[in-house]
């Protein structure tokens, strides 16, 4: 009975020993970026150590969700840059409490962007001015291909100047400590400035005799403004870019152009020479085909003093054949028959008909037209303006429109187009060859058309 009394008196005080020993709790837990992203959206992955705990409450500042009483929460997302505070207040059922709180600092995401704004204008030097439109950044560096300066590591860089023509690039790499983000663009400096023209006139001046037409090409680089300066001519200043200008007194005269930008001004002068009007124009070397190589379209036989042009059959249309104003048959390569005809009785002549012809007088035989026209070869090689040319009076008559053979070299053959201008018409030599090659070479003097 001693020994049970002692047993019972010794389980109490045993168990009074271990009401009296309590479990404390000891808060601990870390977190892990996921993905080691610490931009926004910033994931946080909650890794809870916490020993002796049986209740959890937690606070996630700015987090989503922003609290959570489960021992594991998970992953927090962060949504907003920004510092922001994480605590964990944990319990057990003894009473014990303890506490912790961790620091997270979510960085903003990178939006990289700028943009560029040309001071005054494109030409050298150009002045850029930068306007930097990146968000979410702590570090710039900027890189100016070609500029002065070349680089710089502000925010918002000074003014930058480019003097090379060409195309130049601008390049921005951003970056908030944890990614870099990079964008490039460029800017176009123009050409230097140069001053340059030509001058060009009218098809029926290109010879040069007053009254002369010319119009100017202005050829210039990088130019916006324009003045002329003009010796002699009918105007003595243009700002216009193209100006046309007219001379009519025979001189060689100075043309001056100042070009100019808002940056700089470069002056050029050129001359040009016309001459005095004789009226005439001049025709060396033509080539005309005899019947087979006109019809072969090897060598045509018909001319046009407008178009100054030779045509064979196949070219002739409905607009060239109103300007013909020389036809030519030669029967074979012999030259035994030859006649200049009018561009309307080519027909009589075996000759396809041309298209709108007109009627050309022909005198084929001076010699022996007995219609008051008498010119020779010394006298046709002295012609150097239309004085004689305007004495004659064309007149078409049975001898003086008979054919002819190679018999008389150099032949003279005079002529009056539909628009009243009267020529003459040297035939140098008769070149013969086969059906397609044979032809007549001639120098041919005409007045003018009138415009």
């Amino acid at each position: 009975m001693k020994k049970i009394s002692c047993f019972l008196i010794l389980l109490v005080l045993l168990s009074a020993c271990v009401e009296e020993v309590a479990l404390p709790v000891k808060v601990d837990f870390r977190t892990e970026i996921v993905n080691q992203d610490n931009t926004v959206p910033v994931q946080v992955k909650i890794i809870n150590d916490t020993e002796g705990a049986d209740r959890y409450q937690w606070t996630f500042e700015g987090g989503i969700p922003s609290t959570s009483d489960s021992k594991n929460p998970g992953t927090i997302i962060y949504e907003t840059a920004g510092e922001y505070t994480i605590v964990l207040e944990a319990s057990n059922r003894d009473d014990s409490v303890d506490r912790k709180e961790l620091k997270v600092n979510v960085k903003p995401s990178v939006s990289v962007g700028f943009e560029i704004n040309i001071v005054k204008d494109n030409f050298s030097p150009v002045e850029v001015a930068i306007t930097n439109t990146t968000t979410g950044a702590t570090s710039y560096q900027w890189t100016f291909e070609g500029g002065e300066p070349a680089t710089s590591s502000e925010e918002n860089p000074e003014n930058i100047f480019f003097r090379t023509p060409g195309t130049h690039k601008i390049q921005l790499e951003a970056s908030n400590g944890e990614e870099i983000h990079t964008v490039e663009k460029s800017i176009e400096v123009n050409p230097l400035l140069v001053a340059n023209f030509d001058y060009k006139v009218p098809f029926i001046d290109d010879d040069f005799q007053v009254p002369v037409k010319v119009t100017l090409e202005n050829r210039s680089i990088s130019a916006t403004n324009y003045e002329w300066l003009f010796e002699g001519a009918d105007i003595s200043t243009s700002t216009s870019e193209n100006p046309e200008i007219i001379y009519t007194t025979p001189g060689t005269y100075k043309i001056e152009l100042k070009a100019a930008n808002s940056k700089n001004e470069q002056a050029i002068t050129k001359t040009i020479t016309v001459v005095e009007n004789t009226n005439l124009r001049v025709f060396e070397n033509i080539k005309l085909g005899i019947n087979t190589a006109h019809k072969g379209n090897t060598i045509g036989a018909y001319f046009s003093t407008k178009t100054r042009k030779v045509y064979t059959q196949e070219e002739v249309t409905p607009e060239i054949g109103a300007k013909i104003d020389i036809a030519f048959f030669g029967l074979n390569k012999d030259f035994s028959f030859n006649k200049f005809s009018s561009p309307d009785k080519v027909e009589e002549v075996a000759l396809e008909a041309i298209p709108n012809a007109t009627t050309t007088k022909f005198i084929n035989k001076v010699e022996n037209c007995t219609c008051g026209i008498g010119i020779s070869v010394s006298e046709f090689d002295a012609i150097k303006d239309d004085t004689l040319l305007k004495t004659w009076q064309v007149t078409e008559t049975v001898d003086g429109l008979k054919e002819f053979d190679n018999s008389l070299l150099p032949r003279i053959v005079v002529f009056e187009t539909a628009d009243n201008r009267k020529g003459v018409i040297k035939i140098k030599e008769f070149k013969e060859g086969d059906a397609l090659s044979s032809y007549i070479l001639v120098d041919i003097k005409v007045q003018k058309e009138v415009e």
